[in-house]
């Protein structure tokens, strides 16, 4: 694909985009679920149900104001970041109007995204008398696009965080769609879900089509250079360091007993995947470097062999 044969979603998003078409959702007073227990293994842990069971609910909603306040840094700090310099012609090459358009349809979806995530927290608070504990001020991408793009002259910088970007909007695409499915949340939890991921459905073509764009378009060298960047990155997202810190001070909000605390800890510290090719992540990054022509390239093989099948 080149730049020319770029065909726009404009129609498609006036359509179906959720600002354009979904009410207001409304938090459920009900017996379900606030959040996934899939997603917060701490309460699954042998200490957290044998000791904290009546802790169950707070650490779910803790749990969901991390994943609303996640949203809100990843759609308005880095991926309107990136979605803005390519709307305003800012991004070098530049792409033709269609592409520009489009992505300031993605800049406006993401900040509506991160308004309902807030309303939906507000929400939450106000149901269920629960404030949130200190949330981190970044998440892993925070971390991982600086330091992918350390190892770039900065010419490049562009092009890599674009590609990184791109990673994570097709990496979130799958992790929505499995937040949506769970039965065992509230209906309006899988209802923002669901509108959500509408969008970044449309959202993740987009990125990788900009993607393929570029890269069938770099120079080799320019390849080989943002190939190199690849492991680093992936490494440093796919951690779970701020995930795990956390955990552990959501287990001193607990106030346990000094020795389930330390269980607690334990038990937190072996919560994390290792990354590697078996990761649950890795397929989705591998589709998207398939996906955007990345893994055409034999520098790309050759940087990511740790990971390929």
């Amino acid at each position: 694909m080149n730049a020319t044969d770029y065909c726009s979603f404009a129609e498609a998003w006036e359509e179906r985009a959720t600002i354009r078409t979904r009410p207001r959702r409304r938090v459920e007073d009900d017996q379900r679920l606030i959040y996934p227990l899939s997603r917060q293994p701490l309460v699954l842990s042998a200490t957290f149900q044998r000791e904290c069971p009546h802790q169950r609910d707070f650490a779910l909603v803790q749990s969901l104001y991390k994943f609303i306040h996640d949203v809100v840094i990843f759609e308005t700090e880095i991926v309107n970041h990136t979605a803005s310099a390519i709307a305003r012609g800012r991004f070098a090459p530049p792409y033709p109007f269609a592409c520009r358009y489009d992505a300031m349809t993605v800049v406006v979806d993401e900040d509506y995204h991160a308004l309902v995530a807030m309303d939906f927290m507000q929400q939450t608070i106000e149901l269920t008398g629960i404030e949130p504990v200190a949330l981190p001020s970044e998440i892993e991408l925070s971390r991982a696009i600086p330091a992918a793009l350390a190892l770039l002259p900065e010419a490049l910088h562009q092009a890599g965080e674009l590609i990184c970007v791109a990673i994570a909007e097709n990496t979130l695409t799958n992790d929505v769609a499995a937040f949506a499915r769970d039965e065992s949340v509230k209906d309006s939890i899988k209802g923002l879900m669901a509108d959500h991921l509408l969008d970044e459905g449309r959202h993740s073509t987009f990125w990788t089509r900009l993607v393929r764009i570029y890269w069938q378009s770099a120079p080799d060298p320019d390849k080989r250079l943002l190939a190199q960047m690849l492991p680093t990155f992936i490494e440093r997202y796919l951690t779970n360091d701020i995930q795990k810190a956390f955990d552990l001070a959501l287990i001193e909000h607990l106030h346990p007993a000094p020795s389930v605390r330390q269980a607690l800890r334990e038990e937190a510290q072996g919560l994390a995947f290792p990354i590697n090719r078996q990761h649950p992540l890795l397929a989705n990054i591998l589709r998207f470097f398939q996906g955007s022509s990345i893994l055409d390239s034999p520098c790309a093989r050759d940087a990511l062999a740790a990971y390929l099948p």
